[in-house]
């Protein structure tokens, strides 16, 4: 299965199981990129969020008018903070940012439970690292990827680069397909696996 690519300098297709890492600085505004990236060619997705809750993500889907009805958010915020949450069909949570078996297992479900082109974006692997560790994050992003390849979906994945060291970036980068490079004055530029 083919997934176009609504990205600017990013090839315009690519084939299911493809992860992407998506590298931009800390202040960068990912926002339409990761809306783009979802909002194009799919049948359904899920946003994994470690940055921001459900009804945060909702509000940003809402503003680049992404269709929510096709969207489920996995928030892994709003159960430790302590935020009321009930399970609806657009949301799902687990029980903290660091619940790394909880995110693949989610992940899993989504994949088992909807056909057709599923996209899955992760924002962020840098919140990620923060909660859990290098080493755990970077698992469970091999498990991701493994789900992707499996159920034939495509994935982005948010690093901002610049609060990492260069060995982090690069064990993370390895993992990849692709790799798409935000930089603080907005271009886009990108290199994937031929």
């Amino acid at each position: 299965m083919e997934y176009t690519l609504a990205i600017d300098n990013a090839p315009e297709t690519v084939p299911g199981g493809t992860g992407i890492l998506l590298l931009h600085p800390s202040t960068g505004e990912t926002d339409r990129l990761d809306t783009d990236f979802l909002a194009t060619d799919t049948d359904s997705m899920l946003v994994i969020s470690t940055r921001t809750t459900a009804r945060e993500v909702k509000q940003k889907l809402e503003y680049y008018e992404v269709d929510e009805s096709k969207a489920t958010i996995l928030d892994t915020l709003s159960v430790e903070r302590g935020y009321t949450r009930r399970r609806s069909e657009g949301v799902r949570y687990v029980s903290a940012p660091d619940d790394l078996s909880g995110i693949v297992s989610e992940t899993e479900t989504f994949l088992q439970d909807h056909d057709g082109k599923l996209r899955v974006t992760f924002d962020s692997l840098t919140e990620l690292i923060y909660y859990a560790d290098e080493d755990g994050a970077l698992s469970a992003v091999e498990d991701i990827l493994d789900l992707l390849a499996e159920y034939d979906a495509v994935g982005m994945f948010h690093l901002a680069d610049e609060v990492h060291d260069e060995e982090t970036v690069a064990a993370f980068q390895a993992l990849f397909d692709g790799v798409i490079e935000l930089s603080e004055d907005g271009t886009v530029t990108s290199s994937f696996d031929e």
